[in-house]
């Protein structure tokens, strides 16, 4: 049984954001200052994609691991409450990925996913992989 109102549990899942989350303002602000610039969340692209670094033909997708059910993440917990509506959206948000994914590199694009508890526990160590991967032909 859920531990909040419907108004409660309501106002709690409005202020979720979709577009800049924290993890992707933190992965943006390295990225800036290590010179590389791109675009935001461009809806000319399936998925539209985080961040867009058109001169790598790279886009970069800031997962969130509930959302998009990180394999063997802590915080990829599916709820105990209205489990089939949870259990269809989030399978739905995995199938969505991967189309776009398939399309983006079916249109030539390197894809570039990142998910929000890495950024979180060291983008030290994510920061580099993400410059390796721009770099590499």
């Amino acid at each position: 049984m859920d531990n909040m109102t419907k108004i409660q549990r309501s106002l709690t899942m409005s202020r979720i954001r979709s577009i800049e989350t924290k993890p992707e303002q933190k992965l943006r602000s390295y990225l800036h200052k290590a010179g590389y610039r791109f675009r935001k969340n461009v809806k000319d692209l399936p998925g539209k994609p985080d961040i867009v670094l058109a001169k790598y033909k790279t886009v970069i997708f800031v997962h969130g691991c509930f959302w998009h059910q990180h394999d063997n993440c802590p915080f990829a917990v599916k709820p105990k409450s209205n489990i089939d509506y949870w259990d269809k959206k989030l399978i739905n948000n995995v199938v969505r990925d991967q189309a776009n994914i398939g399309s983006l590199e079916l249109d030539g694009w390197r894809v570039i996913v990142v998910w929000e508890c890495e950024i979180n526990r060291d983008i030290e160590l994510v920061f580099p992989r993400i410059v390796s991967e721009l770099l590499s032909d």
